[in-house]
Formats: structure tokens, C-alpha cells, sequence
């Protein structure tokens, strides 16, 4: 009997054993799809990396065309801004050239008119300083110049 329990012991031990080299060969199989996934990840974080590096560049670049833009767009609106200035004053110079200007056809037009035709009644002032004017801006739209 005690030979007997001494082969069950062993017995027990022997298949103990291979159940045990066989989980190795399991943990094994297992541990090396881990090291190769590892590999693998390490290959795909260094590819987030470099892409990382190429935007951050990317993004430098595009700050540094953005301030370009800023201080060329900033000049060009002064630049606009002076220019509208001096239309401006350009065209309430005009303004001022084109009421003389009806003034003296005004002035003109009474004299002309008398030594013509003694018969035509005259025309008071505001009348035919407004009427030279809508002349004037009939003719210069005709001509493609008022805006």
C-alpha cells in the first residue's frame, strides 16, 4: 500500500507537471504576441510622433504666413483708408467746382438770353442754378462719368 500511494503520488505529480509545462507553453505563445504587439506599437508611436513633429511645423508656418497677412492687410487698409480720405475730399472739391461752375452758367445764361430773345420771361436764380445742375448731371451720366 504504501508502494502503491507513493506511484499515485507521483503519478499525480508527474501530470502536475506537464499541465504545468504546458501553461508555460501557453504563457510563452502568448508573451511573445505581447512582445510583438509591443513592437508594433512602439513602430505606430513613432509615427504619431513624427506626424506630430510635421503639424507642429505645419502650424508654425501657417502662424507665421498669418502675421504676414495681418501686417500686409493692416498697410493696405491704411493705405484704402488714406486713399478714401483723399477721394473724398477730391469729390467735395469737385462739388464745389460744379456749383461755381452753375453759378457762373447762371450768371451767364440772363445776359445771353436778353440780348437773344428780349421776349423770353425771365427765370429766377434757384431755378436755373438747379436746372444747370440737372443739365450738367444729364450730360456726365450720358458721358459714363457720374457714379
Amino acid at each position: 500500500m504504501s508502494h502503491s500511494l507513493g506511484i499515485i503520488i507521483e503519478s499525480l505529480v508527474a501530470v502536475l507537471l506537464m499541465l504545468t509545462i504546458g501553461y508555460c507553453i501557453l504563457l510563452n505563445s502568448r508573451l511573445k504576441r505581447l512582445k510583438a504587439d509591443e513592437h508594433s506599437l512602439k513602430a505606430t508611436i513613432a509615427e504619431l510622433i513624427t506626424a506630430t513633429e510635421i503639424a507642429e511645423r505645419a502650424i508654425g508656418g501657417l502662424k507665421h504666413t498669418v502675421r504676414d497677412v495681418n501686417e500686409n492687410l493692416g498697410s493696405q487698409l491704411t493705405a484704402a483708408t488714406q486713399m478714401a480720405g483723399q477721394l473724398k475730399s477730391m469729390l467735395a472739391e469737385g462739388d464745389g467746382v460744379i456749383r461755381r461752375l452753375g453759378k457762373i452758367a447762371v450768371a451767364a445764361r440772363p445776359s445771353q438770353e436778353s440780348d437773344l430773345a428780349p421776349a423770353v420771361p425771365q427765370v429766377s436764380t434757384a431755378k436755373a442754378v438747379a436746372a444747370a445742375a440737372e443739365a450738367f448731371s444729364e450730360r456726365r451720366r450720358a458721358a459714363g462719368l457720374a457714379a
